[in-house]
């Protein structure tokens, strides 16, 4: 959110007051549309918010000044302040150690696809993931190379996704993978894929190369269900604890459910994911 005041104006630039004036008044006439009424100069001590998507609907998103004026002091700070709002938005939702999506992400992202169920009846696949006996890399090698193990993993399952899959850092060692418009076979298959994949790339630590299991829980959101995203997740959960349960590396998921579901999407069923993921 970003904060005006023209207290100081002339310290900060060396355009005139009225023309740093001038070209604000311009800027706020197109922020009325944006909000409905338009905002104004209040006393020197008070100061004009700005909120984000105000600031994307600006006519400065031209990168040009209302007043056709060059270099623009107004233009450069809407600018500025747009790139700031963007990096901190992908740092909120954004894991710094693995570089994956976080918690608040997969929450807001499992929130979107189960609504996309509802209104499109394409099934939402959710797989939970734990690293097999974490505690013993730690223990062994050092939170140093567990930190590595971590990023390793996550490293291995980009490559095994599809551009429209989404994976998250649920926390510690475990993540979370969003499956858009997957049937549950179709999901245990992505499972099985992400399992095979970690089992067969050992990582490195401390020049020692070790073999890294995982176990996997499967579930699927289809317009039946009447859950929350936090029900959702539960539901998937379960299956992953019965993964670690039968003894971990395996991949777990409701088996009366799985033998009764077509393997494939259909063309329309592919079609309606395609259009309501990308819309325009």
């Amino acid at each position: 959110m970003g904060r005006f005041s023209p207290f100081s104006m002339e310290l900060l630039y060396p355009e005139p007051y009225d023309t740093y004036s001038a070209c604000r008044s311009a800027d706020l006439t197109q922020v009325s549309d944006v909000r409905g009424n338009l905002p104004s100069w209040k006393q020197p001590h008070q100061f004009l918010m700005l909120e984000a998507p105000a600031l994307d609907q600006l006519s400065l998103s031209r990168e040009s000044c209302p007043l056709g004026i060059q270099d623009c002091p107004v233009a450069t700070e809407i600018r500025q302040l747009k790139a700031e709002i963007k990096a901190l938005e992908e740092l909120s939702e954004t894991d710094p150690l693995t570089g994956l999506f976080n918690y608040r992400h997969l929450i807001m992202a499992l929130d979107r696809e189960m609504e996309r169920t509802r209104r499109t009846r394409l099934p939402t696949g959710l797989i939970m993931i734990d690293l097999d006996h974490f505690k013993k890399i730690n223990d062994h090698y050092g939170h140093q190379s567990g930190n590595d193990a971590l990023k390793w993993a996550a490293n291995v399952w980009r490559g095994t996704l599809r551009r429209v899959d989404t994976i998250c850092r649920y926390g510690g060692e475990e993540f979370t993978v969003i499956l858009p418009g997957v049937r549950l076979s179709q999901a245990i298959r992505a499972a099985e894929r992400l399992r095979s994949a970690i089992e067969s790339s050992p990582v490195d630590l401390e020049g020692e190369q070790v073999v890294v299991t995982a176990s996997f829980g499967v579930d699927v959101y289809t317009n039946k269900d009447n859950l929350s995203v936090e029900d959702f997740i539960k539901r998937s959960d379960r299956y992953l604890q019965e993964a670690k349960a039968k003894g971990r590396n395996r991949v777990c998921y409701e088996e009366s459910k799985a033998g009764h579901t077509p393997s494939e999407v259909t063309g329309e069923e592919r079609a309606a994911l395609f259009i309501t993921r990308w819309p325009g």
